[in-house]
């Protein structure tokens, strides 16, 4: 047996915050509440959505997407993986291994929320492994696009 440079079984993840000028609720309602109707307009890569099992986000609710990732069109399906009002929505990939999550946390003042949100690659190809750390530029880039666009549409 030999040992690889680097463990395979590592998830590559990106991360990125954001204060928004809003509170929990009104945040939860438009990231959590609506996402099967929101998230699109926060995720411009996206081309194709689809809710699959109706628009309530409850979780084992499933949507699929068609999105442009660097020129290609990509199709993934995900599910809700945990709900949590006002703090949590999490999400993770039935037809690929990655998960996606929205956590938010109230400002002392009541006021401004806290929005973070991480994509997790979960499994990537060996032959990939190399990469990495263009991958998790990239996913850290997302995640930072992710956040901006979220604050900027509930500034608007």
């Amino acid at each position: 047996m030999f040992n690889l440079p680097f463990d395979s079984n590592r998830p590559i993840v990106g991360k990125a915050s954001v204060i928004i000028n809003k509170k929990i609720d009104e945040v939860f309602e438009f990231v959590g509440e609506n996402f099967f109707e929101n998230y699109p307009k926060w995720s411009s890569d996206v081309i194709e959505f689809e809710p699959l099992d109706g628009h309530e986000v409850v979780v084992g609710a499933r949507a699929r997407q068609l999105r442009k990732d660097q020129g290609k069109e990509v199709s993934s399906t995900f599910q809700v993986d945990a709900y949590q009002p006002l703090t949590l929505l999490r999400l993770k990939g039935v037809s690929d291994d990655y998960r996606d999550c929205y956590s938010l946390e109230k400002d002392e003042d009541g006021w401004t929320t806290k929005l973070t949100y991480s994509f997790e690659l979960l499994n990537i190809d060996i032959f990939m492994r190399p990469f990495e750390k263009l991958i998790r530029v990239a996913i850290e880039d997302g995640a930072e696009t992710t956040t901006e666009n979220i604050n900027k549409l509930l500034s608007a």
